[in-house]
């Protein structure tokens, strides 16, 4: 962080922060937020929810009923460098320390700080006995034959989620052992002598902030086309809360981990060229949602007139059909397809990202099962609709955009149950 980075704005400026992470883009970017404005939480942390992913309660909503995302997000990939067994009550102790830590120094929500842990196939792995028969958590595979992802193979995930960069900063910073003091707070415990952090990868959501964070990224043209209303470079928004689970569906119901759920995570690569350069507003349009939103004019600018739902509903109409008969077929419509009794069976909590100087989507899903995201990801591959003008990418709603370099599938614990679980705890 220098003097060339005047230039850019507030809201660049700490994206560009929560990328390079460390010590010297925390300073930078306290110097740019105001970190008196972060209130630290109203509630012990015996008083949150027994659901780590509880967020909703404690977000904004806009005028629909929509959930508001947190603007800023930062994935820790982490490694498991303990001693084992034999020190597992003593690196227990030390994580649920730090991570008690966060829940006193910042309330929960987009003005102070959300966030999660869950651990991967490969940390269960390590045990002798197996997660019991009610937990769905495979290794990650490619799910469609256009792609060929790296399989991510983190022992565990931290999701740190807030509308100031710095919180996901100084959050990262305090878990890394770094801090003394978080929001006025003693540190209590770190992950040190018990995960590395592999690898960082960050993001944001929000109107304005993809627009403000399109310039000289790989995958956006270079007349900057994406709208100043979007929430994401696609210029569009996601997250309706019709078309979302709610928390109660994604959420284990039985056994040592009920209350618990399970992400899974997506890095896509985005490649929007073509989606703004050569592609029109209405081509946009049905692809995204469908032919009938483009013929009917049903979605203004990003779709926020859209209300708590995309519409394809209420619209109604058959994917089957449109891709025989319009030879286009729509993302929302495909996804559309995998409900249960009408509703959704994933909760999104996905965002951008400019990591690399790259456009992309971190797509992080909650679901009760895996197996629910693999039938919501084949929904939206849509094999069973390539025909005529529809192939395995070509009108076949995004697909043609996007190329999925990672996979990885986690178990988000209950919060009792969150510091470095066994399998099968009794």
């Amino acid at each position: 962080m220098n003097g060339s980075d005047h230039g850019l704005s507030r809201r660049a400026f700490v994206r560009s922060a929560v990328a390079i992470g460390g010590a010297s883009a925390l300073s930078a970017c306290l110097q740019r937020e105001e970190p008196e404005d972060v209130p630290q939480a109203t509630l012990a942390p015996d008083e949150l929810p027994d659901r780590q992913h509880a967020w909703n309660e404690f977000l904004a909503t806009d005028d629909h009923g929509n959930v508001v995302p947190p603007e800023h997000h930062l994935l820790l990939g982490l490694e498991y460098v303990g001693d084992g067994p034999a020190a597992v009550e003593r690196e227990r102790e030390r994580l649920e320390g730090a991570l008690r830590t966060l829940e006193r120094a910042y309330k929960r929500g987009n003005e102070g700080l959300a966030f999660t842990i869950g651990y991967g196939p490969n940390y269960f792995d390590r045990f002798d006995t197996a997660l019991p028969d009610g937990v769905d958590l495979p290794a990650p595979e490619a799910l469609a034959p256009i792609e060929d992802p790296k399989l991510d193979e983190y022992d565990a995930l931290v999701h740190l989620a807030s509308d100031y960069g710095h919180v996901t900063l100084s959050a990262e910073e305090a878990l890394k052992g770094d801090l003394d003091e978080l929001n006025g707070l003693e540190v209590e415990g770190s992950l040190a002598g018990v995960f590395d952090i592999a690898e960082r990868r960050t993001g944001f959501i929000g109107r304005g902030l993809p627009a403000d964070n399109q310039a000289g990224v790989s995958g956006i043209p270079d007349s900057e086309p994406v709208p100043e209303d979007a929430p994401l470079f696609m210029g569009f928004k996601s997250g309706f809360r019709k078309t979302q689970a709610s928390e109660d569906r994604v959420t284990i119901d039985e056994g040592p981990f009920a209350g618990g759920t399970t992400i899974h995570l997506s890095k896509i690569q985005l490649h929007l060229h073509q989606w703004y350069e050569q592609d029109s507003r209405d081509q946009r349009v049905a692809k995204m949602f469908s032919p009938t939103h483009a013929e009917d004019g049903l979605v203004e600018g990003a779709g926020h007139n859209l209300g708590d739902s995309s519409r394809v509903a209420e619209v109604g109409g058959s994917a089957a059909d449109d891709a025989r008969t319009e030879g286009t077929v729509g993302h929302a419509q495909k996804t559309a397809r995998a409900r249960e009794d009408g509703s959704p069976i994933i909760l999104r909590r996905d965002f951008d990202s400019t990591d690399d100087d790259r456009a992309a989507l971190h797509f992080l899903s909650l679901q009760r099962s895996i197996a629910d995201f693999v039938t919501t990801r084949r929904a939206m591959t849509g094999s069973d609709l390539t025909e005529g003008a529809v192939n395995s990418r070509t009108n076949n709603g995004i697909l043609q955009y996007i190329s999925v370099r990672n996979r990885a599938n986690y178990l988000v614990p209950p919060r009792d149950r969150r510091a470095l679980p066994a399998p099968n705890p009794a």
